[in-house]
């Protein structure tokens, strides 16, 4: 494609990448006899959902409002988790999701009537019509089993708010046994951009921990979360598999995935032009583009987003910082270096901008969010939503 052809900054969602990553998702479906959901923190870029849902199973939220995106642009099974839910909401999000998931007996306490007589209500109702009926109440569970090193992505660290712990299990039932009886699945999220490996690692630690509640006759299903990175080329999906397999069997139950960057990994570009050329003991392109409004996770993690026809720092002949035209001194993507100069007005493509980035970006100092494309698998490029001027006011008073 011709990236001179679209505003800058601009997002583009590369079809022939979505569907190839699909495609391998649906394969695991089928092959596993699974659910796969769509975690739409990571992507939300509901122009795609129709692409989307002819693949996988349905969506899954983290509150009130990706279910409502779901609810309303997928329309497939729909599930949410969240560490606490507003009273406010809970009728809705009952109303609109499948299964609602509780990080706690007190909220279960709180919630799980209200939830279970409205999905009593829908069941009722989709069995007159003859219609599939996926309504739930879960718990979400914490192994207490890391297997990574980021505590900020690991929900299994010390202090974690993220899951009931084995303990705190046991002491919810003493305190909320009457209500456990609407629970009937269980739910844990451990993994993050991780291999099939520290999923059984993980599923060792739930067995041992909490086997015995899986065995529950109440119990009909186990979510096991996101973090799977199954499109990654590395993957061990055959692993995957024989995980699935092997609780379904052992227990009975059914068994829901909820990858996110799985689904748009490597399916996304962002396309910026150098603004200006600052000389400060090295050269610093000055991008439209910014890591703190439109890649945030450069500076949380931190991380290096890969960049077309670049390299590290001194690995080709010229290296320039990137930075944006904001005031934060630390707005800085990182070194590269490129075979040839680069010169104001030329354009940067950066990679792997499917995933969180549209879901996170802002609009700190006034910067403009980066323009929607999507490209087809001909390489033509149409343009889904620009912004401007009142979509950074709306969010102000």
């Amino acid at each position: 494609m011709d990236f001179n052809n679209v505003p800058t900054p601009s997002y583009i969602i590369d079809e022939k990448k979505l569907k190839d990553n699909l495609t391998i998702l649906k394969d695991v479906r089928e092959k596993a006899g699974c659910h796969i959901l769509l975690a739409q923190k990571a992507f939300s870029a509901f122009c795609e959902y129709p692409l989307i849902k002819e693949y996988l199973s349905g969506a899954t939220a983290s509150g009130l409002f990706e279910a409502r995106l779901g609810h309303e642009e997928m329309g497939l099974e729909n599930h949410v988790f969240s560490p606490a839910y507003k009273p406010d909401e809970i009728e809705e999000i009952a109303d609109i999701c499948d299964h609602v998931i509780f990080n706690s007996f007190a909220q279960l306490g709180k919630y799980g009537k209200i939830v279970a007589d409205i999905h009593k209500d829908q069941e009722s109702r989709s069995k007159s019509a003859n219609e599939p009926s996926y309504t739930g109440i879960g718990l979400r569970i914490n192994p207490e089993c890391s297997t990574q090193e980021d505590a900020i992505y690991d929900p299994c660290a010390k202090g974690s708010r993220l899951g009931i712990t084995l303990s705190a299990f046991e002491k919810g039932l003493e305190e909320y046994g009457d209500v456990f009886k609407y629970v009937d699945g269980l739910h844990f999220h451990t993994l993050c951009e991780q291999n099939s490996d520290d999923l059984e690692t993980t599923l060792k630690a739930v067995e041992e921990k909490f086997g015995k509640y899986l065995s529950l006759p109440q119990i009909k299903w186990l979510n096991m979360g996101g973090g799977h990175h199954i499109t990654r080329a590395d993957y061990d999906i055959e692993k995957l598999i024989g995980c699935v397999k092997s609780i379904k069997e052992k227990y009975n139950v059914e068994v829901y995935l909820e990858p996110g960057e799985a689904i748009a990994l490597n399916a996304g570009y962002l396309v910026t032009e150098v603004l200006d050329i600052v000389d400060n003991d090295l050269k610093i392109l000055v991008l439209d583009a910014s890591a703190a409004c439109h890649m945030p996770d450069v500076l949380e993690m931190p991380y290096r987003p890969p960049l077309r026809d670049s390299g590290k720092p001194d690995e080709k002949k010229y290296t320039y910082r990137l930075s944006s035209c904001t005031c934060l001194a630390g707005d800085i993507i990182g070194d590269y270096s490129f075979d040839k100069e680069i010169h104001v007005g030329d354009r940067l493509i950066f990679e792997d901008m499917a995933i969180y980035s549209m879901v996170k970006n802002n609009t700190f100092n006034g910067m403009c969010l980066p323009s929607i494309c999507a490209m087809d698998e001909k390489g033509d490029v149409r343009l889904i939503k620009k912004f401007g001027y009142e979509d950074f006011k709306m969010r102000l008073s």
